[in-house]
């Protein structure tokens, strides 16, 4: 045995590292024998999924509108924040919609499921699959039929008309996800704090939602991710004078693909990576407590 063999041996046995859990062996392992298959099919994968938005944020600082590069400029930064007042009531728009029918959505969904999950009558089960209707069915069925509905009510076409469409559209997403909360919960809780004396009121909100609070963020923040890009079923239901983004940039990009939709792409991907972070620990807070 080499004299550095033994000095290491010696050290290792004397002090000792840290611990090492069995993830970090692996990792370990698999590193040391190089690219799996699986591991070159995800990054693969990641480079497929991301190298399309690289080039947006690379090609947002070009100062021409061609896929030529001339050079490094905010040209198209200064024209989003100084002269694209339409293309910020859209956006504006969107972010109201969003907010408001994920709202919606959220209260309606956690009562639903809450509900459900709760009480036991006859027509739960058809319940449950009913709210996975919006879900499974196309979205061109779900704008048609409701384009249908509103002009059979007289009900004119606009930002109220957008709000109800995507409130519906995302109902079903915060059901599941609030759903899938309550099934690992444990009802004891609940026996415990009506023995305490509590109401069904008070065990309703000083038990049951902090306890469902992580899937009742994830969906909310799920039914605003769905609104924000729907495209379809906004088409439909739409009136004049009620453009979203979505819609804005189909009109805009039959003209081509102006670079300050670039700029607004890139705003948007910086700022749902920021949203997402603060989220994220957001989440590990209230799941922690």
């Amino acid at each position: 045995m080499k004299f550095k063999n033994v000095v290491r041996s010696v050290v290792t046995t004397v002090k000792p590292g840290r611990p090492q859990s069995e993830a970090a062996r692996h990792a370990r392992r698999a590193y040391r024998r190089g690219f799996s298959f699986s591991q070159t099919v995800f990054i693969a994968t990641i480079v497929f999924l991301f190298l399309p938005l690289l080039v947006l944020v690379v090609y947002s600082f070009n100062s021409s509108k061609s896929m030529n590069w001339t050079g490094f400029s905010f040209i198209w930064y200064e024209r989003l924040f100084l002269h694209s007042r339409d293309l910020w009531r859209s956006f504006w728009n969107s972010m109201l919609i969003a907010i408001t029918s994920a709202g919606t959505a959220t209260i309606l969904g956690t009562l639903g499921a809450i509900g459900v999950n709760w009480y036991r009558f006859k027509a739960r089960s058809y319940i449950q699959a009913i709210s996975f209707l919006p879900m499974i069915l196309p979205e061109i069925i779900i704008g048609v039929s409701l384009l249908i509905f509103f002009a059979g009510i007289g009900m004119k076409l606009g930002l109220v008309t957008i709000f109800i469409a995507h409130a519906t559209f995302n109902l079903p997403f915060v059901f599941l996800m609030v759903m899938a909360r309550l099934d690992e919960f444990d009802f004891s809780i609940i026996e415990a704090a009506h023995d305490l004396g509590a109401t069904e009121r008070q065990t309703l909100l000083k038990v049951t939602i902090p306890i469902c609070m992580p899937g009742i963020v994830s969906g909310f923040i799920t039914a605003i991710t769905i609104s924000l890009e729907d495209f379809v079923i906004t088409y439909f239901v739409s009136g004049p004078g009620s453009s979203t983004l979505p819609l804005y940039i189909y009109s805009a990009i039959r003209f081509g693909v102006s670079p300050v939709i670039n700029a607004m792409s890139v705003v948007m991907i910086f700022g749902t990576v920021l949203l997402t972070y603060l989220l994220r620990n957001f989440l590990k807070y209230i799941a922690a407590k």
